[in-house]
């Protein structure tokens, strides 16, 4: 059975917008051997509706990273949206209606592998709330952004239990959390 697995570059106050604007000065080989490790365990993508369209519009196109791009372009991807009727992107399939329903689905079909997110905020506090988050991973970086979504805004409150940490060179935090139903 899969996890879904959601993963963020977040600034010190929350911000997970944008980080094109302020993460890469942190990138390193600790960061990138994560976020390859992560990669490896994907049996799909899971995103919400904007980050289909940014995505799918930059990777189908760009010449830049062609190992990342031809892994994105033909994993099998799967975008939440109530609004999305047809996906264009290469192995993308629409969630939508009952959509805890068909998450729950997918998690029992998926074998050999997680369901990986990065970003979609939006979606992630909705799996949070509906209990269907299994893992949530931060690459905390040691700055303020000071402006942009954060990733939880006025969200109900939710425990969360730290299962790994680390503190790489640069200061960036990798911390690891599941839910804590106690």
């Amino acid at each position: 059975m899969a996890r879904i697995v959601a993963n963020f570059f977040i600034s010190l106050d929350g911000v997970v917008e944008s980080p094109d604007q302020w993460h890469f000065p942190y990138w390193n080989d600790e960061m990138g051997a994560v976020v390859q490790a992560g990669m490896q365990t994907s049996a799909g993508m899971l995103m919400g509706r904007r980050l289909y369209d940014e995505w799918s519009a930059y990777w189908t196109t760009t010449d830049q990273d062609p190992e990342i791009a031809a892994a994105f372009n033909s994993a099998p991807k799967y975008v939440v949206s109530s609004t999305l009727e047809k996906a264009d992107w290469n192995n993308t399939s629409v969630v939508n209606g009952d959509v805890a329903a068909r998450l729950r689905e997918l998690k029992e079909q998926i074998q050999g592998g997680d369901l990986q997110m990065s970003g979609s905020a939006t979606t992630v506090r909705w799996l949070l709330a509906n209990g269907l988050l299994d893992e949530l991973n931060l690459l905390v970086h040691p700055i303020v952004v000071g402006r942009g979504q954060r990733l939880f805004e006025d969200t109900p409150a939710h425990k969360l239990k730290l299962v790994k940490s680390e503190t790489f060179t640069t200061g960036v935090l990798n911390l690891s959390y599941v839910p804590d139903a106690g």
